[in-house]
């Protein structure tokens, strides 16, 4: 199981008229090898303050064109960001949307989806936990249960920022993402053009895409970072798998939380930027050198979520 560039137009079909087109700008970042051209991708400015929305609508609005949206509207397991996303395309069809997340979570993201207007059902302190309590709860009311990461419909609609990037920047692009699930890197790897290259950045501490790239196949991870609320994946969903094992075009680079907390803090004193620690995970890789583009290369980065607290 795939999703093909069909399948990403499809959902941009579908959503375009109803989400923002997200801006992007040119920037320069000082980086371990001087100074970088790149391009900033303003996905944190989409509708939810994150990229999620994208692929949410897309889900909810295929299951009412099939005939399989109920009453009882949508449902989904999520750290925060995912469960905004699903609450925001719940309110746009105008259905209701529940939404299971590790008791953990951050305050703000509870806060938020309790104002779009979610039921908030607070389960364990790990993203699997959960998943589980919401698969059950799924069995029992007939809603429709959004995968944070590994649906199809869900990669199709993160995918539609690689569409976006294609019409606004010329290429070859070389795209930086954050990586929790994959569904953000899946979705974008089927956007790719000949001579577009994308990398997947993690961080040391919630590193499920390298670790399974290392051991040539998906394996369980333990936790250990700052980013894990937004980035929490425990294992690579199998769509980001099945895109990402053996393409060329895709690579996998990890940073240490120190990196991730110094290259937000960049971003917002140099740039006036402010995002997560997920989002600042994808710059990260770029400023300490991990990521190089090739010289006829447009280096792009995916800025995907804002969802924290000024606090911080």
């Amino acid at each position: 199981m795939t999703v093909t560039p069909t399948d990403v137009q499809h959902a941009h079909s579908a959503i375009a008229p109803l989400l923002r087109h997200t801006p992007v700008s040119r920037a320069v970042l000082d980086t371990a090898n001087g100074p970088v051209d790149v391009v900033f991708k303003h996905e944190y400015l989409q509708i939810g303050g994150c990229f999620k929305p994208r692929g949410s609508l897309w889900a909810t609005l295929h299951a009412r064109a099939r005939g399989t949206l109920t009453e009882a509207g949508v449902l989904v397991a999520s750290g925060g960001n995912a469960a905004i996303g699903a609450a925001w395309a719940a309110r746009i069809v105008d259905v209701p949307v529940t939404a299971v997340i590790p008791e953990n979570a951050p305050q703000v993201k509870v806060d938020t989806l309790r104002a779009i207007g979610a039921r908030v059902h607070l389960v364990g302190n790990r993203y699997q936990e959960a998943a589980d309590a919401a698969e059950q709860l799924a069995l029992e009311t007939g809603a429709l249960a959004l995968h944070a990461y590994d649906r199809p419909d869900i990669v199709a609609g993160a995918g539609t920022i690689g569409l976006e990037l294609a019409d606004d920047v010329p290429g070859p692009l070389t795209t930086v993402v954050c990586v929790g699930g994959g569904g953000l890197l899946a979705g974008i790897a089927a956007t790719l053009r000949p001579g577009d290259r994308l990398v997947g950045a993690e961080p040391i501490g919630a590193s499920c895409l390298h670790q399974a790239l290392a051991a040539g196949t998906p394996v369980p991870v333990e936790l250990e970072s700052i980013a894990a609320d937004s980035l929490g994946a425990t294992r690579v969903g199998d769509l980001c798998w099945q895109t990402v094992a053996g393409n060329p075009a895709v690579g996998s680079v990890i940073v240490a939380d120190d990196q991730i907390i110094a290259a937000r803090r960049m971003l917002w004193e140099s740039h006036r930027v402010f995002v997560e620690h997920g989002t600042a995970t994808a710059v990260a890789a770029v400023v300490t050198g991990a990521v190089t583009p090739p010289p006829d290369s447009t280096l792009c980065i995916v800025l995907c979520g804002a969802n924290t607290p000024l606090a911080l």
